[in-house]
């Protein structure tokens, strides 16, 4: 009766009434939608099982942070790996570490520098991969500035790393390691992008590296679109601020997840949408900075990154003397 009386009533309403009713009720149904789709993706939806798609995964910048833990993890669901890294004495010792806390998998090691001669690194990586059934890619590998520096402050040697590392890196490997998914029809291929060219709308005195992260991202977007119907999942997995020497953050919290904590929920991620940010709390602070007009992002972004700028400078200062 009371349902009757409310239907009754709007009849009895202007058309303009009726009308903004109609709206409100359909922005609240998919308010409603979003919220229980987010709810399902980050606390509900499986993972997939990684298994499937191969017995190797390869992982690039595995010595540590990001890459580190997702060396751990991946042994963790049984998946053999080849760990490829610049320093032979620490992929040794984190190769080490994963035997002896999972016995039962088979890890490679395969030395590449990213900053040198990188044909040759893809040549010997590629022939350590010669009849494995390499399912999973982890393109983790990645530098940044050493601190914020306005662009004509960048050097001609951290110019080239961060384009050949970043950029070259990634595109080599993940070329390398293409055509034997193709040949199995399955495969997941994993990029490390940054909040730095995708979240924030500008990273002043990070222009380049926040650049080349963009690069990752159009180019994962168009790999999953190309392999899509191939059986081959492609994904940018964009963090924000994680505890890493990097990111020079020594404590994890709220928003700063551990290394640890974001490959546990980067793995859980694997397989679905082709962009995504992991650590929930993550999204939260991407809702935040797109519901502020860019002007004010970038000026705060700016602000950050002198205070960032200064105390490098100091540093650089002390040492000098």
């Amino acid at each position: 009766m009371e349902e009757l009386h409310c239907i009754e009533h709007l009849k009895s309403q202007p058309f303009w009434v009726c009308f903004l009713f109609a709206l409100g009720s359909l922005s609240a149904l998919k308010l409603s939608v979003i919220l229980l789709k987010w709810i399902y993706v980050n606390f509900l939806r499986p993972p997939k099982n990684l298994n499937r798609y191969g017995s190797w995964a390869l992982v690039t910048g595995p010595t540590d942070g990001i890459g580190k833990a997702f060396a751990f993890q991946l042994a963790r669901k049984g998946l053999n790996l080849i760990l490829v890294g610049r320093n032979p004495e620490k992929l040794k010792d984190v190769s080490d570490s994963i035997l002896a806390k999972y016995g039962g998998i088979q890890v490679k090691n395969v030395v590449v520098d990213f900053s040198g001669d990188v044909s040759e690194g893809i040549k010997r990586m590629s022939e350590a991969i010669e009849g494995l059934d390499v399912g999973v890619l982890i393109n983790n590998v990645g530098v940044s500035y050493p601190y914020g520096r306005f662009f004509h402050e960048v050097d001609e040697e951290l110019l080239k790393n961060l384009i050949k590392v970043n950029v070259e890196g990634t595109t080599k490997v993940t070329q390398a390691v293409l055509p034997g998914m193709l040949k199995r029809k399955r495969g997941a291929i994993v990029n490390i992008g940054s909040g730095a060219a995708i979240v924030i709308p500008s990273d002043p005195l990070y222009a380049v590296y926040a650049a080349t992260k963009a690069y990752i991202d159009q180019f994962s977007r168009c790999l999953y679109v190309e392999y899509k119907k191939s059986g081959i999942d492609v994904q940018c997995q964009v963090p924000l601020y994680v505890a890493t020497k990097m990111a020079s953050i020594r404590r994890s919290s709220f928003f700063v997840p551990s290394t640890d904590g974001y490959a546990a929920a980067a793995l859980r991620w694997i397989g679905y949408e082709p962009r995504c940010t992991p650590h929930w709390p993550h999204q939260l602070l991407w809702g935040l900075a797109y519901s502020l007009p860019e002007s004010v992002v970038d000026g705060w972004r700016l602000k950050f990154c002198l205070g960032i700028r200064k105390r490098g400078q100091l540093k650089d200062s002390m040492k000098k003397e």
